[in-house]
């Protein structure tokens, strides 16, 4: 049995600790939090020991593993913490607030011997799994685009981050995962309107090394929740809604088919329609499900360090490039 602690449980933390909680295989054995009251609403909620001082709760309940979900400015220093104690660690995105910070933290974790995973929850999402499942089998042919859009209403609980990294860094790294290929260079345009000191709007392009275009519409001034991507190829078009976990293929009907040695795109029209039939699952719970097995079986987690560090330098390279308003050229780790 594992032994499991979150240090952090505002909205995205308590949903840790209740996974955890439920969890076959892993042990809640405390919270803690820097607001006493919050430690000890989610504490007394879950029936866990509930702490203000995570070096006492570490002290006391000597965890295996720990979620870490307090604000990003803090997330560099509680996680050497962390390591400094030989715990392995699940980071919710982004890892840090600068690459220089999250390099360190990644050579930390090595030199260390412990796990550092990253919350980067999309990779979870049944209908991203099974998107992902049918591209490499080659399902759309040659992939010419990738579009996602990630619009929200404000959302006031955010501080400390802008919507490139608290929202399209999500994009980032999903597309990353989707094409498993080198980002060759980003460019991104920006707009404050609710927020004077950081972006609320952002649209940006990637180039990958094969090719493909990714296309990323990001922003909190919609007065509604939009979580859909697309995925357009030679034989067709995927369309994934990742809040309903839902996936359909459009099929391209004059495209050569998926056992056709032709490679030629011969035209564009409109075939069968082709609903995918998921086997729906809370993400967050198979991302911690993830960590603790991966922590069990001492493996590599799906969302390493490294992919954190390569998502964030992408995404200040997309902040960047919306200040300067230019090209950045940047090759980044294959995922």
């Amino acid at each position: 049995m594992l032994k499991a602690a979150v240090i952090g449980v505002g909205s995205i933390g308590q949903n840790h600790a209740r996974v955890y909680r439920d969890l076959d295989g892993v042990q809640l054995v405390g919270v803690a939090d820097a607001f006493p009251a919050t430690a000890a609403k989610i504490g007394n909620r879950l029936n866990v020991p509930f702490y203000s001082d995570i070096d006492k709760m570490l002290d006391e309940q000597k965890p295996d593993l720990v979620s870490i979900s307090v604000p990003t400015s803090l997330h560099f220093d509680v996680g050497m913490k962390i390591i400094g104690r030989g715990l392995h660690l699940l980071v919710e995105k982004p890892i840090t607030s600068t690459v220089e910070q999250a390099e360190e933290l990644c050579e930390a974790a090595k030199k260390k011997g412990v796990l550092l995973a990253v919350g980067h929850i999309e990779r979870f999402n049944p209908a991203a799994m099974e998107l992902r499942r049918r591209l490499r089998e080659g399902m759309a042919g040659r992939i010419y685009k990738i579009h996602t859009q990630r619009l929200s209403p404000y959302p006031s609980r955010i501080q400390d981050a802008g919507v490139v990294i608290d929202l399209a860094s999500h994009d980032i790294d999903l597309m990353r995962y989707l094409m498993g290929e080198e980002v060759l260079r980003v460019y991104g345009e920006t707009l404050q309107s609710i927020n004077s000191d950081r972006e609320d709007m952002f649209n940006g392009l990637m180039r990958f090394k094969n090719g493909t275009v990714g296309v990323l519409d990001v922003n909190w001034m919609t007065p509604t929740k939009i979580r859909r991507l697309t995925v357009t190829g030679a034989r067709g078009m995927f369309d994934c809604n990742l809040l309903s976990q839902e996936l359909f293929f459009y099929e391209n009907e004059t495209a050569p088919s998926q056992w056709d040695t032709l490679s030629v795109l011969r035209g564009v029209s409109e075939g069968n329609v082709l609903g995918i039939r998921l086997s729906r699952h809370e993400p967050l719970s198979a991302e911690l499900s993830d960590f603790a097995a991966a922590v069990r079986d001492g493996r590599s987690p799906t969302v390493t360090g490294q992919d954190g560090l390569e998502t964030l330098r992408l995404a200040l390279d997309f902040v960047r490039s919306g200040k300067d308003v230019a090209v950045v050229n940047e090759v980044t780790a294959l995922p």
